[in-house]
């Protein structure tokens, strides 16, 4: 048995770990292992000396250690394998036939701190976020290779959590033939194009498979703005769900562009003006274009808890200019992917939104990540994407 450094909790500071909490913060550590690697596996164990969990530690940040288990187990190749296969096949047992993309695992929701790994078809894109995920690395790609019998991995490791563990972004293709030109998904019974190796996130926004959805559901009739729309997959849900227009705003005209092959590989006809390269405060300005149905999906304004005040009245003034958009019983999808606003300040956002537009507006559902980004309910800090569907009752 391998044995590892340990880190030391204080007296009386174990209990977030005997209730099954990942994380372990700077404050509640006695003692800490000296010259050891950025990421190594450590055992955290209690000021007696009894083991609680082992884990990755971090000498750099607030969060000292993440745990990946409460038992005294290797953090194998076999070991990475098992959560793995496990994590991908309840998923697959749970989505329809007719889709192939999906998370194949989400960090801490599934027992694996800062690993996140996407399935595109026959390929992967994963992303190692913490230093402990860099650490096991090897491991685990080993792993991938094994459980997941993948064609090609590309890795997507970048953003903030990166350079908050003292990491350099790497974005790299790690095995088999990863795709150059965009490869070819299924989602829904619908056919999109994502690019694997530059695309945001890690080429496709999968955690909104529900809200797409959703507006596929109520679209039949209306008239859609797709705003921030990146490659289109809205406005594609829109128009497979009988909308009778459908315009996609986004700024990157690279974008746009995969989005025109996205309505053109489902059989869906637009013209030059469905596809509009602009900022999308300035078209709600300046556009008087009519739609009566529109879905707000930003990027992150909140990247921090420092930037969450100036973010907040980013997400009120284009909540404002839609709602000041839409006819009486127009439908608004609004979402926010900063994980520092919670579905209380949304909400809250939202109303002051309302007030300031001077409509009645209702709220019909609120609409969050797909059950492939699931949450645990001892790491309630893995929940970001808030999302409602609003309705404009005059």
């Amino acid at each position: 048995m391998i044995a590892y450094p340990r880190v030391v909790l204080r007296p009386g500071r174990e209990k977030s770990v005997a209730n099954r909490h990942p994380w372990i913060f700077s404050g509640a550590v006695e003692e800490e292992p000296a010259d050891v690697p950025l990421g190594s596996t450590v055992d955290v164990v209690d000021a007696e000396g009894r083991f609680l969990g082992r884990g990755a530690y971090n000498v750099f940040s607030q969060i000292r250690v993440r745990l990946y288990t409460f038992v005294d187990e290797p953090l194998d190749v076999a070991w990475f394998v098992s959560k793995l296969r496990a994590a991908e096949n309840w998923r697959r047992a749970l989505l329809p036939p007719d889709t192939d993309a999906y998370r194949v695992l989400f960090a801490e929701a599934d027992g694996v701190p800062g690993l996140i790994v996407d399935r595109y078809g026959g390929g992967l894109a994963a992303t190692f976020a913490t230093a402990g995920s860099e650490f096991l690395r090897p491991t685990i790609i080993e792993a991938l290779i094994a459980a997941c019998r993948p064609d090609w991995i590309m890795e997507r490791s970048s953003g903030g959590y990166r350079k908050e563990e003292g990491l350099p972004p790497r974005v790299e293709a790690i095995y088999g033939d990863v795709p150059v030109q965009p490869a070819a998904i299924r989602e829904n019974g619908l056919n999109f194009l994502v690019n694997v190796r530059s695309g945001q996130k890690t080429g496709f926004f999968l955690d909104q498979r529900a809200a797409r959805q959703a507006v596929r559901e109520a679209a039949r009739g209306r008239t859609v703005l797709n705003a921030f729309g990146y490659t289109g997959a809205f406005a594609v849900y829109a128009l497979a769900g009988g909308a009778r227009r459908a315009v996609t705003v986004d700024l990157a005209d690279e974008a746009l562009d995969l989005a025109a092959e996205n309505y053109a590989l489902n059989g869906q006809a637009v013209g030059p003006d469905d596809l509009i390269a602009e900022d999308v405060f300035d078209y709600l300005r300046e556009d008087d274009t009519p739609f009566d149905l529109i879905v707000l999906d930003p990027p992150a304004f909140a990247k921090n808890r420092a930037s969450l005040a100036r973010a907040a009245r980013g997400y009120k003034d284009i909540n404002l200019l839609a709602l000041r958009r839409l006819p009486p019983g127009g439908l608004l999808f609004t979402f926010s992917c900063s994980g520092h606003v919670d579905w209380d300040l949304h909400r809250k956002i939202l109303f002051g939104a309302a007030l300031d537009a001077r409509r009645e507006v209702q709220i019909l559902r609120t609409i969050g990540h797909g059950f492939d980004h699931p949450l645990s309910v001892y790491h309630p800090e893995g929940e970001y994407l808030t999302g409602f569907l609003c309705r404009v009752r005059d």
